[in-house]
């Protein structure tokens, strides 16, 4: 029997990148360990494209990848065949969600979002540098928030979001206002893809489909994977384990725990 061909879709805060520190050396074994089986990394993270741009340089991960927690998907030039890097987009865009968070402001919620951050008070917010900082602010379709009222105020502040197509959904630092679309849009869109490219390719190989994450916003990823790996951290244990899918949670908290489930899994099947 051949062996299945992987594809693992990451979160990247809190999941393959440390929650305080943003280091992922820890995972270098087994992100070393997938390159040479040529298995396909897929970041799918709440970050922006220009930062997830930079953190693919230093993994020198060349895989399509997910932005602001499903807002867009691309995918590099050449990647299934000739042609130039390819943006697909889904929900509401950036311009529409400030919009509706500007309303809400003027009806007295009260939050602090990215747009109305310095690049220095995000960076003393989430441990980035300035320059990492402005490129968290430059987004395309989410606004990351920090909540400034009480609780009663947030359970309305969502049901004004929610009337409105929006939602509010818990990452591991922050609130992230945005459209309908969720990280599981994207990775649909890309197992449509891959598994249109293995059929061609490849025909009668297995496809198995690996999600790593570790907070609420990666719910409904780890649910479309074939097994799902919940990466002990901050926001871990608000997480439930997807029951139509093979369930992992990691002892280890961060890229320790994604390196081990990881390489745990590569030994299973053979890599």
């Amino acid at each position: 029997m051949p062996k299945p061909r992987l594809l693992l879709f990451s979160d990247l805060d809190g999941t393959l990148l440390d929650h305080d520190s943003y280091d992922w050396s820890p995972a270098k074994p087994a992100l070393a360990r997938l390159a040479a089986a040529e298995i396909p990394v897929l970041l799918n993270s709440s970050k922006t494209a220009g930062e997830i741009r930079a953190v693919r340089a230093q993994l020198g991960n060349t895989a399509p990848f997910i932005v602001e927690n499903g807002a867009a998907v691309i995918i590099p030039a050449n990647c299934f065949g000739p042609g130039p890097e390819q943006v697909q987009t889904f929900g509401a865009s950036r311009d529409e969600v400030l919009a509706l968070l500007n309303e809400c402001r003027e009806e007295g919620f009260q939050f602090r979002s990215f747009s109305d951050m310095s690049p220095a008070e995000l960076a003393r917010h989430s441990n980035l540098s300035e320059s990492e900082a402005e490129l968290a602010k430059d987004r395309a379709g989410t606004e990351p928030l920090l909540w400034e009222g009480d609780e009663g105020s947030l359970v309305h502040f969502r049901q004004k979001l929610d009337e409105r197509n929006c939602r509010l959904v818990q990452g591991g630092r922050f609130l992230h206002a945005m459209g309908t679309f969720d990280k599981a849009d994207g990775v649909r869109f890309l197992l449509d893809k891959y598994r249109e490219h293995y059929q061609e390719h490849y025909a009668g190989d297995k496809l198995i489909a690996i999600a790593l994450g570790d907070s609420p916003n990666d719910q409904h990823m780890l649910e479309e994977a074939d097994i799902a790996v919940i990466v002990r951290g901050v926001q871990s244990d608000s997480v439930s384990l997807p029951s139509q899918s093979r369930a992992i949670r990691s002892i280890k908290a961060g890229p320790a725990g994604w390196n081990e489930c990881v390489l745990n899994l590569l030994i299973e099947y053979g890599y």
